[in-house]
């Protein structure tokens, strides 16, 4: 199976430091790219993280704040100076329709790949459904409405469900050898059925939620996946500030995982005010989320959860 990844091209909210780049993640899923969020810098990024623009198949973008987006152009733009060979999808709100096109047609270039546009509106729902390469199953891309001053939208990969062989149960029936391809591929061997000899082997599952307080988009993005990337943009004791500007907190972000039962939670889009990164995943803690968390930082590769 090719990689699954997590590249983290910047962890930022608002204003970049010294040390965070604005918003911007490459989602590696078995030989696919999907760019979230792309903020200014991202191109950069891509660059010191090993990331080609060959290497991106889609562009999600949760919002038109510009900690979010104006990276927009330069992806775009390199997209067509590389000539990628392959078609790139985009999607986005589609009452930014009008940000879209002006990012990404800021400035003079030639356009030699065509970007398929395919913008989110109401309350979401599925976006795409992705046949997998020789083996690889694919993924269904879907996408919910969050609670932000501006529209903006949490998306959802899920892997389909598969099937585990379970080499005692092939044994007790008697199935070996070529007999147990056909199995799989038939459904049943004589009066042997596939729900005989296997169990079903959930998909992996990934989640991208930003700028966002709590909302019902929130906890339905986060239900049983393996990897959560979320916001964390204030500590608990700026709770208020938090909703006043659509955002959550490291302890509200620990709850969502906890009641979620998410497998890894990544921490990310600090703001500028704080400077002791494991304050967020002490609060995180705190709230109750006990699985494997990460608090990002800028070019760090994170693998997605083997599956269950």
């Amino acid at each position: 199976m090719s990689a699954r990844e997590l590249v983290v091209l910047g962890t930022a909210s608002q204003v970049p430091t010294r040390h965070r780049n604005h918003n911007g993640y490459l989602l590696r899923w078995d030989g696919e790219g999907l760019l979230f969020d792309p903020g200014e810098g991202t191109q950069r990024q891509m660059l010191r993280a090993g990331v080609a623009a060959h290497d991106l198949n889609r562009i999600c973008v949760t919002h038109f704040h510009g900690d979010h987006s104006l990276g927009l152009a330069g992806v775009i733009q390199r997209i067509n100076l590389d000539r990628v060979p392959h078609e790139v999808t985009a999607h986005y709100p589609r009452s930014g329709q009008k940000f879209f096109d002006r990012l990404r047609y800021s400035t003079a270039y030639r356009e030699t790949v065509q970007i398929r546009q395919e913008p989110v509106s109401g309350e979401g729902g599925v976006l795409a459904a992705a046949s997998g390469t020789s083996g690889t199953s694919g993924y269904r891309l879907e996408a919910r409405r969050l609670s932000h001053p501006v529209e903006s939208y949490g998306y959802l990969l899920v892997e389909p469900d598969g099937r585990r062989m379970l080499p005692e149960l092939l044994a007790g029936h008697g199935i070996k050898g070529p007999d147990v391809g056909r199995l799989q591929r038939e459904g049943s061997v004589g009066s042997v059925t596939l729900d005989d000899v296997s169990e079903v082997r959930r998909g992996q599952r990934f989640a991208f939620v930003m700028d966002t307080r709590l909302c019902d988009g929130v906890h339905a993005l986060a239900e049983g996946v393996d990897m959560l990337v979320i916001e964390s943009t204030f500590l608990d004791e700026d709770q208020q500030l938090a909703v006043d500007h659509g955002h959550l907190t490291a302890g509200q972000a620990g709850a969502i995982a906890r009641d979620g039962g998410v497998r890894h939670l990544v921490l990310t889009h600090f703001s500028q005010r704080y400077s002791d990164p494991a304050e967020f995943e002490r609060q995180a803690r705190a709230a109750g989320y006990e699985g494997e968390l990460t608090v990002a930082y800028d070019l760090l590769t994170v693998p997605v959860p083997k599956r269950r």
